[in-house]
């Protein structure tokens, strides 16, 4: 699920987003990973969050500015806060 209105612009709102997952923020179960992926239709990349099966549980789209250079930050998570 993807809600149109939610965009990711900026690296910073891509580690919030990370944070908020990993410590349950959001509400979803079966959380097992992250990963960032383009829409087989229209291409257009988006943060997936995954569930053990590897089925979307919660989609956000990203520019493609976050998704070139947010790679390493959902590969290896969100730096922790001070």
């Amino acid at each position: 699920m993807i809600n149109d209105n939610d965009v990711i612009e900026t690296l910073d709102e891509l580690e919030t987003f990370l944070r908020l997952v990993e410590m349950g923020g959001l509400g979803l179960d079966n959380v097992s990973g992250v990963a960032l992926a383009t829409n087989n239709a229209n291409g257009r990349p988006f943060v997936a969050v995954l569930d053990d099966n590897q089925q979307l549980v919660l989609g956000r789209w990203v520019t493609a500015d976050v998704f070139e250079n947010g790679k390493d930050i959902v590969r290896y998570g969100a730096k922790k806060p001070h």
